[in-house]
């Protein structure tokens, strides 16, 4: 009885190990995958997910968001940009504020940029960015972030109702497969934190 018992719990287990290593993997090709070939949509308004700012200048990853939304504006892809992300510890300046200065200077009409600064992590960035589209009755939106980051964020678009379609940006600083599987391994972390929390 007791061979059997143990028989039974390593063959247990050694299910579970198989079936946690299919879903691991699976999970990670659909967020590797994500958002791959396909044509970003005309759309009423660009929502950049916000990303570090260094004092009054936006980082590298920051930086290609909101160039990427500038250009889908310039080329009438999009009317509006939504620019999320509020102040880091200790911050002066806010991401979106940032984001919407470096905007106008591009030529981005002020009356085309909205802001918000109170959100700090994805799932803030898209509640309040919700609550811009629903006062300023913006119906359907592109949704700009690293390709890699994408996947968790459209996710958590849907779950809030927000008619969203990914636009990965074509530039980014995670080029390199030493640098991607980090950031892989942590997008993997973190959705299933948003599936165990909801945030």
């Amino acid at each position: 009885m007791k061979i059997e018992t143990k028989s039974y719990f390593k063959f247990g287990s050694l299910f579970l190990g198989f079936a946690a290593l299919f879903w691991l993997s699976f999970i990670g090709a659909s967020i590797w995958n994500f958002g791959k070939g396909i044509e970003v949509p005309s759309a009423d308004a660009a929502i950049v997910l916000g990303a570090a700012v260094y004092k009054d200048e936006p980082s590298p990853v920051f930086k290609e968001r909101i160039n990427y939304a500038i250009s889908l504006y310039k080329n009438g892809k999009v009317k509006k940009l939504i620019f999320t992300g509020g102040f880091g510890k200790g911050a002066k300046y806010s991401e979106s504020g940032v984001a919407a200065k470096l905007a106008s200077s591009q030529g981005v009409a002020p009356n085309d940029i909205l802001i918000e600064e109170i959100s700090r992590t994805t799932h803030q960035n898209l509640l309040e960015a919700k609550k811009l589209l629903d006062a300023n009755s913006i119906v359907s939106a592109v949704l700009i972030s690293d390709p890699l980051h994408l996947y968790r964020a459209s996710k958590m678009a849907d779950d809030l109702g927000i008619n969203t379609a990914p636009a990965p940006t074509p530039t980014t600083k995670y080029k390199t497969l030493k640098s991607k599987v980090p950031f892989l391994l942590r997008e993997i972390y973190f959705l299933h934190h948003y599936y165990w929390t909801g945030d």
